[in-house]
C-alpha cells in the first residue's frame, strides 16, 4: 500500500519527474521547448505557480506553489500532456514518466532558497556547465534579469523578494546567493551522476561476458533487445550514451 503524500502547509513542493526505466524524456530542443509550453499552457488558468524548474535529459526538477489545484492533478496533466506528445512524435506507446513522482514540502524561507539553488545547480553537479547560467533549459535565466520561453512561465518575485524588495538588488544578492559554497542537499540526491563511456563499456562487457559492446549488432533482435533492456537499467547512463558506445542507431536502443 502506498503512503500518502505529506501536504504541504505553503502550498510549496520541489517535484522531481523521472524517465521511466531511467530513459531519456528529452532528446532534441524541439523536446524540451515542448515541455515548457506544456507548463506554460496548463499553468494559463492560475491554478498554480512555477517558482523554479531545470530540465535535465532523463529527469525534471519543478519548485510550484498550489493555488486552487492540488498538486497530485497538477502533475498528473503536466505528464499526461507532454506524454502524448511524445509518444506521438516518437511512434511509441505506454508511459513516458516513472509512475510516481517525487515530491518534498518546502515550509520556510530558508529551505526555499536552499531548493532553488540546487534546482539550479544540478547541471553544474552533472558536470555539464561550469556555471548554471550557461544551461539553457532551467530558470535561472529569468532570476538573473533575463528572458525566459515562455514568457511569464516562471514568478522570480516570490522568491527574489525574499533576499531583498528592490529588484535590482535582489537579483545582485541572488547572484552572490548562488555562488557562496554550499552542501545542498535536497529531494533527489539518489540520483547518480552520468558513467562515463569507458565505465560503461565495462559494465555492457560484463553482461556480455567479455564481448565487446559493438558485438550487439551480430546479435539477433530477441537477444540483442534482452541485453540492451539490462543495460538500460544501468544507473547514469542515458539512451544517447548507450547507442554511441554499442554503435547501435538510437531508435534500437530506444524500442527495446
Amino acid at each position: 500500500m502506498r503512503q500518502a503524500r505529506e501536504r504541504s502547509g505553503s502550498g510549496v513542493y520541489h517535484i522531481v519527474m523521472r524517465g521511466i526505466n531511467r530513459q531519456d524524456i528529452f532528446y532534441d530542443d524541439e523536446d524540451f521547448q515542448r515541455f515548457l509550453e506544456t507548463l506554460r499552457q496548463i499553468k494559463s488558468d492560475q491554478q498554480f505557480e512555477i517558482y523554479g524548474y531545470c530540465l535535465m535529459s532523463n529527469h525534471i526538477h519543478l519548485l510550484i506553489q498550489e493555488k486552487t489545484d492540488q498538486i497530485s492533478r497538477i502533475m498528473s496533466r503536466i505528464g499526461t500532456s507532454y506524454a502524448w506528445w511524445y509518444n506521438r512524435k516518437y511512434n511509441r506507446s505506454g508511459h513516458v514518466f516513472q509512475g510516481r513522482y517525487g515530491s518534498e514540502c518546502v515550509e520556510d524561507d530558508k529551505y526555499l532558497l536552499t531548493v532553488i539553488r540546487y534546482i539550479h545547480n544540478n547541471p553544474v553537479k552533472a558536470g555539464m556547465v561550469s556555471e548554471p547560467e550557461y544551461y539553457q533549459w532551467s530558470s535561472i535565466h529569468t532570476y538573473y534579469g533575463g528572458r525566459e520561453y515562455p514568457p511569464r512561465l516562471t514568478e522570480p518575485e516570490f522568491i527574489l523578494g525574499v533576499i531583498h524588495q528592490e529588484p535590482s538588488e535582489a537579483i545582485q544578492g541572488f547572484r552572490s546567493f548562488m555562488k557562496r559554497d554550499n552542501e545542498d542537499k535536497c529531494l533527489d540526491n539518489d540520483i547518480k551522476l552520468r558513467k562515463t563511456d569507458g565505465e560503461l563499456r565495462a559494465e555492457i562487457k560484463v553482461l556480455m561476458y567479455g564481448d565487446p559492446p559493438d558485438r550487439l549488432k551480430d546479435m539477433t533482435k530477441e537477444k540483442r533487445n534482452e541485453i540492451l533492456r539490462k543495460i538500460k537499467e544501468i544507473d547514469g547512463v542515458s539512451l544517447r550514451q548507450i547507442a554511441r558506445v554499442t554503435g547501435l542507431s538510437l531508435n534500437f536502443v530506444f524500442k527495446a
